[in-house]
């Protein structure tokens, strides 16, 4: 059972959203709905559009059809900063924090979307490095980072700005299985805290582990929705992106760790 406060209300529900470059359909007519508390995934295989259903719901791109409701509220083709300024942000896949700051200087760019005075913004970005486990590192250079602490600092840095929703991008692809043991307390306690979760991941393990339900994405189209165990069955996603083997262990895997957690 996952920790997470599920409800039946929607924070953010898209409708038939679609998106072409060049002629070519990247999403074509795609609805879901996200709820409130919940810790959602987004997966498919690579090109299947999935970072350019974030960059729309953020509003990095504008869709050229459907709708995107977030909070209740018409956000289509609204910018970035508009989006942030209202709970919804984003991390990215390629982590690229500013070399030439330091891990506490970084996350305070995130807090100043709230905080005017240096010192609030300063005092609580520490807050937010101290949850994320970088507070030994709040002096040093972003670019002294390893990998597996460079995607803490991305998630700090949107953590810093406050959502409501957060859209995460592999925020465990490049970290080995240590790392990625170690981050996946991280994403699980952002639910607990209120925060709702909307992630892109292809450590299909870590998404039988943390998601509440899961979208499948192909060729820009969605092609199966429902609980991690639902999807992991369904012929199509199998097909399209895991594979029979990898379906198979993936459930013998979760079936443990269900039994093991009802004991």
């Amino acid at each position: 059972m996952k920790a997470s406060l599920l409800t039946s209300e929607n924070i953010l529900s898209l409708n038939s959203v679609s998106k072409s470059f060049a002629g070519l359909k990247a999403v074509s007519e795609v609805s879901i709905d996200v709820h409130k508390y919940s810790l959602t995934a987004l997966i498919g295989p690579n090109g299947a559009g999935k970072t350019t259903l974030f960059a729309l719901i953020s509003g990095f791109l504008k869709p050229d059809t459907g709708r995107i409701v977030y909070n209740s509220n018409d956000i289509t083709g609204l910018a970035p900063f508009v989006n942030a300024k209202e709970g919804l942000t984003r991390t990215f896949q390629i982590v690229q924090p500013f070399a030439g700051q330091t891990v506490l200087e970084n996350v305070a760019i995130g807090a100043h979307l709230h905080y005017s005075s240096r010192s609030q913004a300063l005092e609580y970005a520490s807050h937010v490095i101290e949850k994320m486990g970088l507070h030994t590192y709040a002096n040093k250079l972003s670019s002294d980072l390893t990998i597996a602490f460079r995607k803490r600092l991305e998630l700090a840095k949107a953590l810093a700005t406050q959502p409501k929703l957060i859209l995460l991008d592999e925020v465990l692809a490049g970290l080995n299985p240590r790392e990625i043991q170690e981050m996946i307390p991280i994403v699980k306690n952002l639910v607990n805290e209120g925060v709702t979760v909307l992630m892109i991941e292809h450590v299909m393990q870590a998404v039988m582990n943390l998601a509440d339900k899961v979208f499948v994405l192909d060729h820009g189209a969605l092609i199966a929705e429902g609980t991690p165990s639902e999807v992991t069955q369904n012929e199509l996603v199998i097909e399209a992106y895991l594979g029979k083997g990898t379906a198979e262990r993936l459930n013998r895997k979760h079936l443990v760790t269900s039994q093991k957690e009802g004991t």
